[in-house]
């Protein structure tokens, strides 16, 4: 079976930068299960996935356009020290959750430059900008089931469980 539109898929991964620095992988753990064509995967690695079947294996490389995003220069913001109330010691490289521009959505961000009076945060996927390599085998392709198409995700093992 293909790799298509309404596929439950079984990967495993490993996703390095163009320093050939690991960032993340499935080697030591379960498999990336997702439901294709339903933006659980970024685009440039679901169009690549797209006719592949059980046993195969590819690299990729993909673009920011087609990963996380080129980094928004507006998501970098500099606020009060004072937003960080309750927190003793705020260092670079921290992460917090912020709220969204919608209401009930979080966003992390991450803290680039602290000074006495104000912290600078960046709001970007820590992904975004970057070109990632994929090495990837396909495990399983199966159909989805008809909660998994209206869920707009997998379940089941390595899929979303629903508690």
């Amino acid at each position: 079976m293909q790799i298509a539109e309404k596929c439950v898929v079984s990967i495993q991964y490993k996703l390095s930068d163009d320093e050939g620095e690991v960032l993340d992988s499935s080697e030591d753990g379960e498999p990336l299960v997702y439901l294709h064509g339903a933006d659980n995967i970024i685009p440039g690695l679901e169009k690549e996935l797209t006719g592949k079947q059980v046993g195969d294996s590819l690299k990729v490389t993909i673009q920011p356009e087609e990963g996380y995003g080129a980094v928004n220069e507006e998501m970098i913001q500099t606020v009060e020290r004072s937003a960080f109330e309750g927190v003793d010691k705020i260092e670079p490289g921290m992460r917090f959750e912020a709220a969204g521009e919608e209401e009930g959505e979080t966003q992390l961000i991450v803290v680039v430059e602290v000074t006495d009076d104000e912290v600078t945060v960046d709001g970007n996927h820590p992904l975004a900008g970057e070109v990632l390599h994929f090495e990837v085998t396909v495990d399983e392709v199966r159909e989805a089931t008809e909660e998994e198409l209206t869920h707009g995700h997998a379940h089941g093992p390595g899929g979303h469980h629903h508690h």
